[in-house]
């Protein structure tokens, strides 16, 4: 049985190499909830260009990212390991905040970055859009973003390097006098450039297509992020498309966003070279802004590890897909398994001193395949978020295991165990009907916990530390 597992595994790479390495596109929205899309439920708000690549590829309905908040999230995609090995816990901010957090004040450059693997290996490789993993506020001393891998880079206002800074303008407000923001981040990289808000992505967008175009004429496969910020509070839609209320607005500009991103999906499907040989992720950093997005049937949001705070709505579409208008309800896995899994559809050595927390699960991202990872996925919320959105003393780790859900504290007390097949909106604490289920979880979480670097600076004490 072995034997014939292996000899099924090296015919499916074998044909995977057989072709031109796949170009990636990996869209990575921020702060949108996993019912957000319409194809995965919304009725108030339309997104046709990104329903299209659901239509003629996968959805995926139970795939996690690894941290409620954006930047360890953004790590985790990045590196295929858990933020916290990075000392990336919570969103990246001013130099004095992230010291009191205990964390890092930028991403370390030696981190196992999918992009570099990438781009030794062949790859003309970019960046487009939001990066939050260093330069920001007062850190200005952050490595480039082109340090980690990527041969261009254009972001916004968090990240080091040329940048897209946003303009605003409200109705009633004179159109010759737009307001700006976040002004000073014009030093934190050469080569600023200003536009309203509302079109950020499609300048995006307008970057990367002749990125895209320069590495086809040179018979070059590509990796992009291409990371839009549209859906990130304060929300700006065009004049013309402004709405009442929060979520109102929200709508607006999630909108807006998948009308500027069909643009880049129509450029990949209208060209044969490029619709035969790419393959395109579209998910969310973390669950919604409360009264903003939606999770959809979840419990929680943005910062929380309950389901809506972790769950992301993901769709991948391309040719290496062999299913087409599929929904898969069963495969488990997370951002972190998207590093391995990548390397391996694209043929690329995975790296012999690194050791990824990600599983590599080729088949599954590509329709051939229900397995889930093997291992538990871990989670620890942002040392800076033990309450919010009226939540007090929020769970401190979390753990998905097959169909069970649990949460419990640094110290393994107040456990929550659901089962998410019978009860997805975890409305119903089985913890004290399962005492040796709470214990065993209780335990890897703790032992998973104190493998990793503490969330605590020389300034915090209780909850804060490592117990």
């Amino acid at each position: 049985m072995r034997f014939f597992l292996i000899l099924t595994l090296t015919a499916f790479l074998n044909s995977t190499l057989a072709a031109a390495p796949p170009n990636v596109v990996l869209v990575f929205i921020d702060d949108m909830g996993w019912g957000d899309f319409s194809c995965f439920g919304n009725k108030a708000a339309r997104t046709p260009h990104i329903d299209r690549l659901a239509r003629e590829g996968i959805r995926f309905e139970q795939f996690y990212v690894n941290s409620p908040i954006c930047s360890p999230s953004r790590v985790a995609i990045s590196t295929g390991q858990y933020p916290q090995r990075w000392r990336i816990t919570s969103y990246l901010a001013h130099r004095a905040i992230n010291k009191r957090r205990g964390m890092a004040q930028w991403l370390d450059p030696k981190a196992p970055m999918l992009a570099r693997w990438l781009q030794r290996a062949g790859y003309a490789t970019g960046h487009f859009g939001k990066w939050h993993m260093g330069g920001q506020r007062d850190v200005a001393e952050a490595p480039a973003i082109t340090e980690y891998g990527f041969d261009v880079s254009l972001t916004n206002f968090e990240g080091m390097g040329p940048k897209l800074l946003p303009l605003t303008l409200r109705p009633g407000q004179d159109a010759k006098k737009p307001g700006r923001i976040w002004v000073d981040a014009e030093r934190l990289g050469k080569g600023a450039r200003w536009m309203q808000r509302s079109k950020i992505t499609g300048g995006f967008v307008d970057a990367a297509i002749p990125f895209i175009q320069k590495a086809s004429k040179a018979k070059q496969p590509f990796y992009i992020n291409l990371w839009p910020d549209d859906v990130h509070s304060p929300f700006w839609p065009p004049v013309d498309q402004w709405a009442d209320g929060k979520r109102g607005l929200y709508h607006s500009v999630l909108q807006e966003m998948d009308r500027q991103l069909g643009k880049l999906f129509d450029h990949i499907r209208n060209d044969p070279a490029l619709r035969a040989n790419t393959l395109i992720l579209v998910c969310s950093d973390n669950g919604p802004e409360r009264g903003a997005g939606s999770a959809g049937p979840f419990r929680g949001y943005k910062t929380q590890l309950y389901e809506g705070g972790i769950r992301s709505s993901l769709i991948v579409w391309g040719s290496p897909v062999s299913k087409k208008n599929y929904v898969n309800r069963t495969s488990v896995f997370s951002a972190i398994d998207l590093v391995p899994t990548l390397l391996t559809i694209t043929g690329t050595p995975h790296p012999k001193h690194t050791k990824f927390d990600g599983e590599s699960l080729p088949k599954t991202l590509l329709g051939q395949s229900t397995a889930s990872r093997q291992a538990p996925i871990h989670f620890r919320r942002p040392p800076d978020r033990d309450a919010y959105y009226g939540d007090k003393n929020l769970p401190d780790l979390a753990l998905r295991s097959g169909d069970w859900k649990f949460l419990c504290e640094y110290d393994g007390t107040n456990p929550q165990l659901y089962n998410l097949k019978t009860d997805r909106a975890e409305t119903k604490n089985l913890a004290s009907q399962n005492s040796d289920l709470v214990a065993k979880f209780a335990k890897a979480c703790i032992v998973w916990h104190k493998s990793l670097p503490p969330d605590e600076g020389p300034e915090l004490t209780g909850n804060f530390r490592r117990k």
